[in-house]
């Protein structure tokens, strides 16, 4: 894209440790060289975190997907890449060691803007945890490309859980490719709490989320009125796959 010209290109692929999938006190682990195909490929993620699966599969296309690495991704930082946002849903982290040692860098820290992360100078992204989703918890991934494998114009992430009546016990809402780098709307996740899923819950989020976008993207793709319209439209979709796909928790589950 010519936004660097390096003088030294260092070709990690021969690193041994920096690629594979593992599981670990309740999170899936990525070495960061482990491509986009084998996460598509991958039933524990498939099983275990269905909401990255699903995402995995709206990268790009299958050439990009076999090339593409987790850790590459979350290191470039682009606001319309899914993988930050599945990051940002789910607490999860990333893992940087350099010459000093290392350290764990939570999502929420880990993207401060657009194509720039927390990641030092001397820092390489060695491995990507992202926490299984809970039994019963329901999730949604959805975008709007202008084409099939293009980057999103807007895009939510969604995770729901539901208490034994049927009423969202918890909510977790973040929208991408709409500002510099994705963000969760607590506002929004606060008002779909204690309340029982419907047509005019999904609306009043909606809504709160469209407020939250105060600098939206505004370029030949998409102005930034479009992006915030996106953003609200995707999140009443995705909230209603995201119950749809939700198990009412017993008490103490």
């Amino acid at each position: 894209m010519r936004l660097a010209r390096p003088d030294l290109v260092v070709d990690l692929g021969r690193i041994p440790g920096l690629a594979g999938i593992s599981e670990r006190d309740g999170d899936l682990v990525f070495g960061a060289m482990t491509t986009k195909a084998t996460v598509e490929r991958s039933e524990l993620v498939r099983t275990r975190q269905p909401l990255l699966h699903a995402a995995t599969r709206l990268i790009g296309h299958p050439q990009i997907r076999s090339r593409g690495t987790v850790g590459g991704s979350m290191a470039h930082a682009d606001p319309a890449a899914e993988y930050p946002a599945v990051a940002l849903a789910t607490d999860g982290w990333m893992r940087a060691r350099s010459r000093r040692g290392e350290r764990t860098i939570r999502a929420a820290d880990f993207f401060v803007g657009a194509l720039s992360t927390a990641l030092a100078e001397d820092e390489l992204l060695v491995e990507v945890g992202i926490p299984a989703l809970k039994p019963g918890t329901g999730w949604a991934f959805t975008e709007l490309p202008r084409r099939h494998g293009d980057f999103a114009m807007a895009g939510t992430a969604v995770t729901v859980d539901l208490d034994p009546e049927g009423c969202v016990a918890d909510a977790r809402i973040i929208v991408f490719g709409v500002e510099s780098a994705p963000a969760r709307v607590s506002s929004a996740e606060a008002m779909l709490r204690g309340e029982r899923p419907g047509a005019a819950v999904y609306s009043r989020a909606a809504g709160a989320v469209c407020d939250a976008i105060r600098n939206p993207l505004d370029d030949i793709h998409a102005s930034g009125d479009y992006r915030r319209h996106l953003a609200g439209v995707l999140t009443e979709r995705g909230l209603v796959d995201g119950v749809g796909r939700a198990v009412p928790q017993a008490v103490g589950s």
